[in-house]
């Protein structure tokens, strides 16, 4: 069964549109994993519009699961992982004012930076994911970087889902076999949905995880969050 991981970057962009803590990310956390999430995500970005960099040593402590942190990855973000030391750290190639991750990695252009950072964080104990889209070359890249994931990028899964899901969930198909020939494991995560979870999970049978915050967050306001994450662990099972 697929790990759910929540992104509670969305509680973080609410509580910032006004100072003080409220909603409270780091007892956002504490409810999801106590409501049956089996890791957190955070993507601290350098202007901290939603995850503040405070925000993800807070967190450290109190997260009991897998502590996921994603982005782009400067040095002040690496020196953050270091010294935090996360479970897993998915690097994405987002510029520094991407409203979110539109792209996977070139790991073929980008295999010298990418296998030198690779490694630092390896030697640290840190499990290493790569955000890369359902290319079969890209994923080649990522084994030959080092990585120990990829995570693939599947906002054109969820665009074609609801037309064709058959043709949609072809490449994506192609890609976790490939990165399985290649000993990479598998994880998933952006525009994943209620709506396109279940077919997603059964259709890709070494998938390891998947990272969900925006649609997950936005279900909880409608469903509140205990019955919110349930529905998404069904998808999963």
């Amino acid at each position: 069964m697929a790990r759910l991981s929540v992104n509670i970057n969305k509680i973080a962009t609410l509580r910032n549109t006004r100072q003080g803590n409220i909603p409270n990310v780091k007892l956002a956390a504490i409810n999801c994993e106590e409501f049956g999430a089996e890791g957190i995500t955070v993507h601290p970005r350098p202007d901290e519009r939603h995850i503040r960099y405070s925000d993800v040593r807070d967190l450290k402590p109190i997260i009991t699961t897998e502590f996921n942190i994603e982005g782009y990855p400067g040095r002040s973000f690496l020196d953050l992982v270091l010294e935090v030391l996360p479970d897993q750290v998915t690097l994405v190639p987002d510029a520094h004012d991407a409203i979110t991750s539109n792209a996977g990695w070139d790991t073929i252009a980008h295999r010298g930076l990418l296998t030198d950072i690779v490694s630092e964080l390896k030697a640290a104990g840190i499990r290493v994911s790569l955000f890369v889209g359902a290319e079969v070359k890209m994923i080649e890249g990522a084994s030959l970087i080092g990585a120990d994931r990829i995570e693939l990028y599947t906002e054109p899964y969820a665009t074609a889902y609801p037309f064709n899901p058959d043709l949609a969930i072809s490449s994506f198909l192609l890609a976790a076999r490939a990165a399985e020939d290649l000993k990479l494991g598998v994880n998933a995560g952006h525009d994943l949905s209620l709506q396109n979870l279940r077919f997603f999970n059964q259709s890709i049978p070494n998938l390891l995880e998947v990272s969900i915050g925006h649609a997950l967050i936005s279900d909880a306001l409608y469903l509140g969050l205990e019955l919110t994450i349930l529905k998404y662990k069904e998808c999963l099972r």
